[in-house]
């Protein structure tokens, strides 16, 4: 069908946060299970990622930051990115910013879990954020008919 191609990158997307819930995981449990054993029958009972960050190293943490922000913005991608698809506009131009987008959040996950400098890291998100925003001009474009 005419503009379904733009499901390819959501489904890649889709597919990277499972990517960082693996490695997210596979660091944290044993970061987790290093941990000092308390006495105390209730000390393991609920925790928070917030309890977390005191407990464990930031490089572990890292992952589980990056996992979170793939909840964030990429749902706005995912909504945008279904409703070109929806109007037949997932292809063309849109499908090569939606890629796009996919590899700069690729990118920005990689760099986040590994070496999380602030500066470079912030260029990453705010160029996946200006093609996302392109996208979303886009799909108003398309649904409001030009009248937006």
């Amino acid at each position: 069908m005419i503009g379904m191609e733009i499901l390819q990158p959501v489904v890649a997307l889709a597919i990277w946060t499972m990517v960082m819930w693996v490695w997210m995981y596979a660091t944290r449990i044993p970061a987790i299970n290093a941990l000092p054993k308390s006495r105390d029958p209730n000390a393991d009972v609920g925790w928070t990622g917030a309890k977390l960050e005191s407990l464990i190293a930031p490089r572990i943490q890292w992952k589980a930051h990056n996992y979170n922000h793939l909840h964030e913005a990429p749902t706005v991608f995912y909504a945008i990115a279904l409703v070109l698809a929806l109007i037949g506009q997932g292809g063309g131009i849109n499908l090569v910013i939606a890629w796009a987008y996919v590899a700069l959040r690729v990118a920005h996950s990689i760099f986040q879990s590994t070496v999380n400098k602030v500066a470079p890291r912030f260029i990453l998100f705010a160029l996946s954020s200006v093609a996302l925003m392109i996208l979303v001009v886009q799909a108003a474009i398309a649904v409001f008919g030009g009248s937006i």
